[in-house]
């Protein structure tokens, strides 16, 4: 059920014909239960997107009486409990795998493809870079950094990689962070200057009181950009988490796990049981500490970082993870069923074109909650509305990425970033 294309972004197996008779940047052929799968994490991206409202603040009249407060309650439920963190885990893990299979394919042709993978990288982070203008939830630009880190990380064996990424599942950057806030404690405390007087009123942001592009994309440039980066490098530590499952995605390709996939049903579900029992253990070992708010990592300046929170959000983390495991696991489970399988494999062109469909994600979500745009709209709508329409524009790009790729090789970006990748371009039109 292998089909023939690519994108970089995604994973493939190495074609082994001679070497004189390949061209490494011709297509391979694919395991398109990853693409399934990546188009899957995608599901869970736009929706909890949708949820966030694309982390695009706006004035817009708010639902003094929602349409469907019971519905609301258990969409935002669902949002916070089964999507939040562990759809996007599935997608960092698969960039991970996506990066070993490269590296594997070139060595295999005795190529050396670490310099072309860090322009690749770089191009990646442009056009990253090119998205936040539009919204400050995107990944890509982080993706592409640890992208970066992973080179080094290749010849690493496999207990050390895995050793590396407990320590930052266990928050070890964090703990470091925390120590060093904890011992700034007394003297930020003696050197705080007396606030008591009246304070001005907080001035309305431009990209608000005056609603452009060009202003909102300067508030997430100036403003945003340093927000994503404490989110992400902070103590909430949200990449520490993201690049401990692109390590996790290199080591599951060193063992060809998916390449011996249909073989192995037994081990398939006894790692998905495993995964849910553990989600569960995790989760009702949580439950048993003392409560504590672990949003307090996201400005902890001026406030002690107990133990207790420390350990709070590190099982926290390593509970997303499991739970993405889960997710994985039960997803191809599902796809390898043949009644299910078939409906699943509708989502593989989605995941082929998963840079073209993550960055039009966004683009649409910028229109719909940008002050600039349909904000007005979109801007007021509950969670439930908002959450359908995530499904809606999710089934239209199902939609679109299947006949775009009937007439050619390649999603939009994707050809764009592999032509850049080799400074050539690439073949994109299908030959019917």
């Amino acid at each position: 059920m292998n089909h023939i294309a690519g994108q970089e972004l995604e994973l493939t197996t190495a074609l082994k014909k001679p070497k004189q008779l390949q061209s490494f940047s011709a297509p391979f052929k694919r395991i398109t239960v990853l693409d399934a799968l990546r188009g899957f994490a995608l599901l869970g991206v736009i929706l909890i997107h949708m949820l966030q409202r694309f982390g695009i603040r706006s004035i817009s009249t708010v639902q003094s009486d929602p349409r469907f407060p019971a519905i609301d309650e258990i969409i935002q439920w669902i949002g916070q409990n089964i999507i939040m963190g562990r759809f996007v885990n599935i997608f960092a893990f698969l960039f991970g795998l996506s990066f070993f299979i490269q590296m594997d394919s070139a060595a295999r042709k005795g190529i050396d493809f670490r310099k072309r993978f860090v322009w690749r990288m770089f191009l990646l982070f442009l056009l990253g870079i090119l998205a936040h203008s539009f919204y400050s939830l995107e990944i890509i630009s982080v993706y592409a950094v640890f992208g970066l880190l992973m080179i080094p990380l290749y010849r690493f064996k496999n207990w050390v990689l895995i050793m590396i990424s407990c320590l930052l599942l266990l928050g070890g950057p964090r703990i470091m962070q925390a120590h060093l806030n904890n011992r700034a404690i007394p003297a930020q405390t003696a050197s705080q200057p007396n606030n008591s007087s009246t304070q001005a009123a907080p001035v309305l942001p431009e990209h608000l009181s005056n609603p452009s592009f060009f202003n909102s994309a300067k508030y997430n440039y100036e403003e945003r950009f340093i927000g994503k980066l404490n989110y992400q490098f902070g103590m909430v530590g949200r990449g520490y988490v993201t690049f401990a499952m692109f390590i996790l995605g290199l080591v599951v390709g060193r063992i060809r796990f998916f390449e011996k996939l249909s073989t192995k049903k037994t081990r398939n579900s006894l790692l998905f049981l495993g995964f849910v029992f553990a989600t569960f253990l995790m989760g009702y070992l949580i439950s048993m500490l003392p409560p504590v708010e672990t949003r307090a990592l996201f400005n902890p300046a001026g406030s002690y970082i107990s133990p207790a929170l420390l350990t709070v959000k590190a099982l926290e983390d390593i509970n997303l993870v499991l739970f993405s495991g889960a997710l994985a696991m039960g997803f191809v489970l599902l796809y390898q069923q043949k009644i299910i399988g078939k409906y699943l494999d509708r989502l593989s062109p989605y995941g082929r074109m998963g840079l073209t469909n993550y960055i039009m994600q966004g683009l649409i979500g910028s229109l719909l909650f940008s002050m600039w745009a349909f904000s007005s709209i979109f801007g007021s709508w509950g969670p439930t509305e908002l959450f359908v329409l995530g499904i809606v524009i999710y089934v239209a790009q199902i939609i679109a990425s299947k006949y775009w790729l009937k007439y050619f090789l390649y999603g939009p970006l994707e050809w764009l970033w592999r032509s850049a990748t080799y400074l050539k371009l690439q073949p994109f039109r299908k030959t019917l």
